[in-house]
This record gives C-alpha cells, sequence and structure tokens, in this order.
C-alpha cells in the first residue's frame, strides 16, 4: 500500500466519521430546539474540522 493511497484512504474515513457526527447533531438539534445554539457551535467546529482535513490530504495528495 502507498503512503498516498494510505492517506486518501484515512482523510476519508476522517470526513466520514465527521459528516456522521455532524448528521447526529443536526438530528439532535431537530428532536430538541433549546439546544440549537450550543449545537450551533458544535457544528462550526465539525465543519472546521473536515475543511482542515480535507485541505491536509489535498496538500499531501498534491505532494506526493
Amino acid at each position: 500500500m502507498s503512503t498516498l493511497t494510505l492517506v486518501l484512504f484515512v482523510g476519508l474515513l476522517l470526513v466520514l466519521v465527521s459528516g456522521l457526527v455532524l448528521a447526529g447533531l443536526a438530528y439532535v438539534t431537530h428532536r430538541h430546539p433549546c439546544m440549537e445554539k450550543p449545537l450551533g457551535v458544535a457544528i462550526g467546529g465539525g465543519s472546521l474540522l473536515v475543511a482542515l482535513v480535507v485541505g491536509l490530504v489535498a496538500g499531501v495528495a498534491l505532494t506526493t
């Protein structure tokens, strides 16, 4: 397994797990509207995490 394949695989897993977490947070927000503001911050942080992982994977893919 090459390094690029491994990095892309790990990046894909991180994006999928982060997406599942964000979907769970959206579900909780829908079921319990009083938690909208705290979960808004959590969703913002999760989105930032996904963007960071995608950027890192793209950077590694371009330099390899």
